[in-house]
């Protein structure tokens, strides 16, 4: 019995996978960088003389830049592609993280969270295009949902991992060290990852991969962000992440402090209880780009599989966010908050395959980029926000709330996706 079509050969298929592998790696390593700030929130505060305030702006500021430098990674990404600027961003990241461990003061501290956020900018872009690149668009959901995934992943190995590194040689030992750690993955991408067509793939393959995109994969026209902008479901893309990334920051950012004040959970236990969420983040991240998948192979249409799993994750996300405060006993609390990034998770990946579904190729890390501007601010204002009511409310209750209510935009954002948004720019050319 012969297989129905042409298939991809199994040089081919592997490195596929093993592009994914090291996606998931860099992804590991990006969160696990930015989990340092939050594990060591206490001892960086008690030796700065920090107040909580202060420390919700250390927590943001990379964000901020995360943010800013979003649109021109991805433009630039679309250009000069995702080997080139993963490389240079992981470089740079890695080295900003170095340097978090020489600081003195709050103001190099902050400067050098903000380089943390400049560097990290490319990462989801760069690693979204490079999916697009070599994955056909009926089973990109499995890939970037496992890529996505890195983001739950991270944080769940950070806790126990960096916890260990501070009690035994200290906090700026484990910022040095994930630095060098991150210098490695850098040399690994950059020797490993080419495009399919430089990487000796044949015509008759990427013909497979291209199927069923209305541009094949090329350069994106220079000035085509500004014609995104005009597209509505641009902007509701923007506010679907938005809330997505609020929730996730605001447990990434200040759960182990959260458990250590108000659960009253010594910072060693807090460090491995705080693995347990991100875990089952991670595995709802996973799950995410398999269900997308496993509707399409029903037959439902790429855009409503990916936007309506989004819609209903996040939604359930909130309402066991709004139920963490009211909750007394502290494993029931740990089981709704892993339900919650559970399902924020689940979200996140849909929404990333979401992006990546609406858009031809020679585009799509330019829009993903754009998208992930709204859910960097989500992620500035969370431990910021949070930082400042919890100082003056002396309580995480209404900081939760508001957790809940970004879920509410976030799905009502979604929702105003439309399906043919981008078919006018399907024929846009390279400059």
């Amino acid at each position: 019995m012969t297989n129905a079509g042409p298939q991809l050969t199994t040089s081919t298929r592997r490195r596929q996978w093993v592009l994914v592998t090291l996606l998931i790696v860099a992804g590991c390593v990006n969160y696990i960088d930015r989990s340092t700030l939050a594990i060591a929130n206490h001892d960086i505060a008690q030796e700065l003389h920090l107040s909580v305030g202060e420390m919700g702006m250390l927590l943001s500021a990379f964000a901020w830049t995360y943010a800013i430098f979003q649109l021109p990674a991805g433009v630039l990404t679309d250009h000069a592609g995702p080997h080139r600027m993963l490389t240079i961003g992981m470089i740079v990241w890695s080295l900003a993280q170095l340097l978090s461990g020489m600081i003195q003061n709050f103001g190099q501290l902050l400067i050098a969270r903000a380089g943390l956020g400049f560097g990290e900018s490319p990462m989801f872009t760069a690693g979204t295009r490079a999916c697009v690149n070599w994955f056909p668009i009926k089973t990109r959901g499995v890939p970037l949902g496992l890529f996505n995934a890195a983001s739950s992943l991270g944080p769940a190995i950070a806790p126990p991992l960096l916890t260990g590194l501070m009690l035994a040689y200290g906090w700026r030992f484990m910022f040095m060290l994930m630095g060098v750690a991150g210098f490695v993955v850098a040399a690994l991408w950059g020797l490993y990852y080419r495009d399919p067509e430089p990487a000796g793939v044949s015509k008759e393959e990427r013909a497979i991969i291209n199927a069923g995109v209305t541009e094949p994969t090329k350069t994106a026209a220079p000035r085509l962000w500004t014609k995104l902008f005009l597209i509505p479901s641009t902007w509701a893309l923007m506010g679907g992440l938005f809330g997505i990334v609020y929730v996730s920051w605001l447990y990434g950012a200040w759960l182990p402090y959260y458990l250590e004040s108000e659960r009253h959970i010594g910072i060693a236990h807090a460090g491995l209880l705080v693995a347990i969420p991100q875990f089952a983040g991670f595995f709802g991240g996973s799950l995410g780009g398999f269900l997308s998948d496993w509707l399409i192979r029903l037959g439902v249409d790429p855009i409503p599989s990916r936007k309506l799993l989004a819609i209903g994750g996040i939604l359930i996300a909130g309402l066991f966010t709004a139920l963490v405060p009211f909750i007394a006993d502290t494993a029931l609390t740990l089981a709704a908050i892993s339900a919650a990034l559970f399902f924020v998770y689940l979200s996140s990946s849909c929404s990333w395959a979401l992006g990546a579904s609406l858009t031809p190729s020679h585009f799509v890390a330019t829009l993903e980029s754009i998208q992930n501007i709204g859910g960097s601010v989500g992620g500035a204002l969370a431990p910021l926000v949070t930082g400042f009511v919890v100082e003056y409310a002396h309580t995480f209750t209404p900081a939760f709330a508001l957790a809940a209510g970004a879920t509410i935009f976030s799905a009502g954002s979604y929702a105003l996706v439309r399906k043919n948004a981008y078919a006018m720019l399907s024929e846009t050319s390279s400059d």
